[in-house]
C-alpha cells in the first residue's frame, strides 16, 4: 500500500513538473511573441517623418522661397495717387491730383500709365488742367545689363539651393546621429543577452556543483568558486541592464509622432539581427562621384560662387554712369471721343521728354566694392579647393575604417569559434574528472567576452557605414 502510494505521489509530481515545463514553454512563446522587432530603416523613416530637427531643416526651402517672393516684389506693378490742395482767404489756389501704374520689367525699361488733374487759379502756366499720359524710362548707362532688383532676385534663386544644401546637411547630421544611438542600442542589447546567457550557465552549474559538494562527490571548494563565478557574471548582468536602460532612453530622444508629442521606445522592443552590408572599391568610386556633385558643404560654396560672380557683374555695371531716358505720351484727359483730333491726342507732337546722367568723377566707393567682391571670390575659391580635399581625405579614411572592421569582424568570428570548440573540450574533460571548475570557467568567460567582442564590433561596422555616408554628404549608403 505503501508502495503504492509513494508510486502515486511520484506520478503526481512528474505530471506537476511537466505542467510545469509546458506552462513556462507557453509563457516564453508568447513573450517572445510580444516582443516587437524595431529595425533600424524602422527607426531611420520614423527619424526623417517626425523628428524636430527634420521638420526644422524641411522650413529651409520654404524660408528661401520667402525670400525669392521678396526680391520679386521689386517687380511688382505699383499703383500710386497722390493728392494736393491749398487754399488760402477763401481763394482755391490749386488743386492737384495725380495718378500712376508703374509696370517695371525685367529688361529694366518701366511703363508708366497716368492720369493728373489740376485746378486752380494759381497753378504754373504749363500745368493743364487734365492729361492722360503714357510713357516708359529707360536705363542707357547703369541699370541697362543688370540692376539692383535682378541682382537681388537672381541670388535669391541661388540662395534656394543654399537652403537646400543646409536642409540636406541637417538632416544628414540627425540621421547620423542617431544611427550611432540605434547601433549602441543594437550592442547593449545584443550583450544582454550574451551575458544572461553566461550568467544562466554559471547558476547551472553552481546549482549542479552544490549538490555534488552536498553528497560528496565535489570539494565544497568548488562550490564557492562556482559561486564567485555565478556573482561575477550577475555583476555584469546588472551593468548590463543598466547600459541598455540608458541607450534605450537615449534612442528615444529620436522618437517623435506626427503631431509632435515624444514617445518612449516599448520594453517589448527588441533589434533583429544586423545583416552585415558589404562595400567594396566600386561603392567607394560611388561615393567619391557623389560626394564631388551633392556634398552640402561643396554644394553651399558652389552657391556662394555663383552669387559673387552675379554680384561682380552688378558691381562692374555700377562703374557705368547713370544715364535715363523718359518719354511720355500725353493726351487732353477732358476731351470726349467725339473730339479727339491729332492736336489733344496721343501723337508725337503731345510728349514729354526728359534725361538724367549722373558720374562720380573718381567712382571709388564702386570700384571699392568691385575689389572687395574679387577677393571673397578669390577666398571662397581657396575655401572650395580645401573642402574638396578634406572632404575626399575623409571619405578615404571612413572607408578605410570601413574595411578595417569588416577584416576585424571576419577575425573575430573565426576566433570565438574556435574559442567555442577549447570550451565544448575543456566541459568533456570536466565530465571525465580531467580537468577543473576554474579552467572551464575561464575558458566559458572568455569565450562570452569574445562573443560580445564580435557584436560589438559589428555595432562598429554599422556605425562605421553611418559616418561614411555622412562624410561623402549622404544620409546613407546606397
Amino acid at each position: 500500500m505503501k508502495t503504492l502510494q509513494a508510486t502515486s505521489l511520484l506520478c503526481m509530481k512528474k505530471t506537476k513538473n511537466i505542467l510545469n515545463v509546458i506552462f513556462l514553454t507557453l509563457l516564453s512563446n508568447i513573450a517572445i511573441k510580444a516582443q516587437t522587432n524595431f529595425g533600424y530603416e524602422d527607426f531611420k523613416n520614423l527619424v526623417l517623418k517626425n523628428h524636430p530637427t527634420v521638420k526644422q531643416a524641411n522650413l529651409y526651402p520654404k524660408d528661401a522661397e520667402a525670400e525669392i517672393m521678396q526680391a520679386k516684389g521689386a517687380f511688382d506693378p505699383k499703383l500710386s495717387s497722390n493728392f494736393d490742395r491749398k487754399a488760402f482767404k477763401g481763394a482755391d489756389y490749386y488743386n492737384r491730383w495725380e495718378n500712376a501704374l508703374k509696370i517695371p520689367t525685367w529688361s529694366g525699361v518701366d511703363f508708366k500709365l497716368g492720369y493728373e488733374n489740376r485746378t486752380g487759379k494759381n497753378l504754373l502756366p504749363e500745368e493743364s488742367s487734365q492729361l492722360l499720359v503714357a510713357g516708359l524710362s529707360l536705363p542707357i548707362g547703369q541699370g541697362l545689363v543688370i540692376d539692383a532688383r535682378r541682382n537681388t532676385l537672381k541670388q535669391a534663386r541661388l540662395a534656394k539651393n543654399y537652403a537646400e544644401a543646409e536642409r540636406q546637411k541637417l538632416i544628414n547630421s540627425t540621421i547620423y546621429y542617431a544611427a550611432k544611438t540605434y547601433w549602441e542600442w543594437w550592442f547593449s542589447y545584443q550583450q544582454l543577452q550574451l551575458i544572461k546567457e553566461g550568467y544562466d550557465l554559471a547558476d547551472k552549474r553552481f546549482v549542479a556543483t552544490r549538490e555534488r559538494a552536498r553528497i560528496g562527490e565535489q570539494a565544497t571548494i568548488d562550490s564557492v568558486e562556482a559561486k564567485i563565478t555565478l556573482q561575477d557574471r550577475q555583476v555584469a548582468l546588472e551593468q548590463a541592464l543598466i547600459d541598455l536602460q540608458n541607450n534605450r532612453l537615449a534612442l528615444s530622444n529620436y522618437l517623435w509622432s506626427a503631431d509632435e508629442t515624444p514617445l518612449e521606445l516599448p520594453e517589448d522592443a527588441v533589434p533583429p539581427l544586423a545583416a552585415i552590408r558589404k562595400v567594396d572599391d566600386t561603392t567607394l568610386q560611388s561615393l567619391i562621384s557623389q560626394a564631388k556633385a551633392q556634398h552640402p558643404e561643396i554644394q553651399k560654396l558652389n552657391v556662394k560662387i555663383d552669387q559673387l560672380q552675379i554680384e561682380e557683374r552688378f558691381r562692374k555695371e555700377m562703374l557705368k554712369p547713370i544715364f535715363n531716358a523718359n518719354f511720355n505720351f500725353i493726351a487732353d484727359g477732358f476731351a470726349s471721343k467725339a473730339i479727339y483730333n491729332y492736336e489733344n491726342s496721343f501723337s508725337v507732337n503731345n510728349h514729354k521728354l526728359g534725361f538724367e546722367f549722373v558720374m562720380p568723377l573718381f567712382l571709388r566707393k564702386e570700384r571699392g566694392k568691385l575689389q572687395q567682391i574679387r577677393i571673397k571670390q578669390q577666398s571662397t575659391g581657396f575655401e572650395l579647393n580645401l573642402a574638396r580635399r578634406e572632404i575626399m581625405n575623409d571619405v578615404y579614411a571612413a572607408y578605410n575604417d570601413v574595411r578595417n572592421y569588416e577584416k576585424q569582424l571576419k577575425i573575430q568570428e573565426d576566433a570565438t569559434k574556435n574559442q567555442e570548440l577549447l570550451v565544448k573540450a575543456e566541459q568533456r574533460k570536466f565530465d571525465i574528472g580531467e580537468s577543473t571548475l576554474f579552467l572551464i570557467n575561464s575558458r566559458e568567460s572568455k569565450w562570452i567576452e569574445m562573443k560580445t567582442k564580435v557584436e560589438s564590433l559589428k555595432s562598429k561596422y554599422e556605425k562605421a557605414l553611418a559616418n561614411l555616408a555622412y562624410m561623402a554628404g549622404l544620409s546613407e549608403i546606397l
